[in-house]
């Protein structure tokens, strides 16, 4: 018996049916842009808030780059109902402007029409703004322009206690959660190809995202404006998207949480040469970036997956992971789905449930540099040729098609969907599987294919697509705003957030070098 089928039969017996409490939250980005699908450039609405101190609206990158976050959930139902009440807000907020619906951005201009996200005057909120600015000098500001979805996802602390007290390992009930964590993320690492496949979502993008830059894609036939590959799933995880040559040469160890920390930790900490040359300040003195080291932070690695733990105010994310250890894991592989008006629907939710849950109970040996480099490489196939037939993937059994591969992984799979629906009282995880085989079976199922094929029937530009679809999801929440005590209760929150970061910038600021100076003080590799 493998250890998959061993656990879930454990977990079938009828008094273990309750563990299958799944937690689960959402990180949407979407563009800010003009009614001719242009780049915002006004400041982010005071309406929506405090960027530096609202639970739920922020921004990412840029003054224009939105992101909003839901709290913690048990019922994707109640999840999804969060993030649609905060997108209907924001829409009655918004002054003629529209939240861009694709990963891939609208029309662009320069670098220097982009504008960076400004978060106040106290240390956090410059501590903020100046590591974007240093994103801008390192990778260039259009590629911070890409939105996409987070996924956050844990298990309850009942399903953990019962599995820590039936293995009985001689490690505290922390240690067990981190090391059983990052079987996950490995097991995620070998397998995310999968979700770039089924939903995948940017095989196109507008001419002006790669002005001035190398790339490989082609025109989309007669239309100039518009740039593709044919057979590509996700350019926004691609070479064009949220990659770095700086970072290809980093390794990092999801063995277990210690080394994992040392080695982000290491390239925190120490100089890389042309982040040197492009010095710490700029003429007048004023920080260009936060370091000059492969990372300032450890959100600068670019990872399909992190383990993550929450920060209090003032601690690292790595300190809070080494200090408290592994709460849940963020999936950061997702495209925004154009079609879906919240940018993600239930039933891909269901689906990415049943993934995450078999990355977590099948067996997920320990990898090496060599494995780390070949999920590497499957994710530049997948990106960049994941629906061409003649196509194939690299595992342990050697080449594989992505349909072969993908229906085994299935197959494995429909045993999970079957718990959970079993757990959960409902069918929606076995059907949201079902629906992920149909794509196997037809890749012109895909949202990309779908894309490429809508862009094909309308002779529309990838803009143009992108752009209707926008002023589509906006006409679908104009026609249905909240109720006055909703409205009332978001405006509230948006208030508070205000005086919040008031209030933080009335307290005494340290001087911002001591303040960076004792910020870094806590990446200690050693310890």
């Amino acid at each position: 018996m493998s250890l998959l089928s061993a656990r879930l039969a454990v977990l079938r017996e009828p008094a273990n049916q309750s563990l299958m409490q799944l937690r689960k939250g959402l990180e949407k980005e979407s563009l800010r842009v003009t009614p001719e699908g242009t780049l915002a450039q006004t400041p982010h609405p005071r309406a929506l808030g405090s960027a530096l101190t609202h639970p739920a609206i922020t921004t990412d990158y840029s003054e224009a780059l939105l992101e909003f976050i839901t709290e913690p959930h048990t019922s994707t139902r109640q999840m999804l109902a969060e993030l649609d009440r905060v997108q209907r807000y924001t829409y009655q907020c918004l002054d003629n402007e529209y939240l861009w619906g694709s990963s891939m951005p609208c029309m662009l201009a320069n670098d220097a029409s982009i504008p960076v996200g400004l978060y106040g005057g106290s240390n956090p909120g410059r501590m903020k703004t100046i590591y974007r600015l240093g994103l801008g000098e390192r990778y260039g500001r259009s590629m911070q322009t890409i939105a996409g979805i987070h996924y956050n996802f844990s298990l309850g602390d009942e399903f953990w206690a019962f599995w820590h007290a039936r293995e009985g390992i001689d490690e505290s009930l922390q240690q067990f959660k981190n090391r059983r964590y990052f079987d996950l993320i490995r097991n995620f690492r070998r397998y995310f190809w999968l979700l770039l496949y089924l939903f995948g979502a940017s095989p196109a993008v507008c001419r002006s995202f790669v002005k001035g830059r190398q790339h490989q894609l082609q025109s989309f036939g007669d239309d100039e404006h518009s740039l593709h590959l044919p057979y590509a799933t996700s350019l926004r995880m691609g070479d064009l998207g949220y990659q770095s040559d700086a970072q290809s040469a980093l390794v990092v160890s999801y063995n277990d949480l210690d080394s994992y920390i040392h080695t982000l930790c290491g390239a925190i900490t120490q100089p890389y040469p042309d982040y040197v040359a492009k010095g710490l300040r700029d003429e007048q003195g004023n920080y260009k970036q936060l370091n000059t080291s492969l990372l300032q932070i450890e959100n600068e690695f670019y990872s399909t997956m992190r383990p993550k733990c929450v920060a209090r105010s003032g601690e690292t994310a790595l300190g809070a992971l080494r200090n408290r250890g592994v709460e849940y894991v963020e999936v950061r592989c997702v495209d925004l789905n154009p079609y879906e008006p919240l940018g993600v629907s239930a039933e891909q939710i269901h689906f990415m449930d049943v993934f995450l849950v078999y990355c977590l109970l099948a067996d997920s040996p320990q990898t090496d540099p060599k494995k780390y480099r070949r999920s590497l490489e499957n994710q530049r196939r997948v990106v960049n040729r994941g629906r061409d037939p003649a196509m194939r993937l690299l595992s342990d059994c050697g080449e594989q098609s992505l349909p072969q591969w993908g229906t085994t992984l299935l197959d494995e799979m429909t045993w999970v969907a079957n718990l959970l629906d079993n757990s959960l009282g409902n069918s929606h995880f076995s059907a949201a599987l079902q629906s992920q085989r149909a794509k196997l079976e037809d890749s012109q199922l895909t949202p990309s294919a779908r894309i490429l094929a809508d862009m094909q029937a309308k002779q529309q530009t990838f803009f143009r697509l992108a752009l209707e679809q926008s002023i589509s999801h906006a006409e679908h929440y104009r026609q249905q705003p909240l109720s006055a005590a909703e409205f009332e209760y978001m405006q509230q929150l948006a208030l508070d957030s205000l005086a919040q970061q008031a209030a933080i910038e009335a307290q005494p600021q340290l001087d911002f070098d001591e303040y960076l100076r004792n910020y870094y003080a806590q990446y200690n590799c050693s310890s």
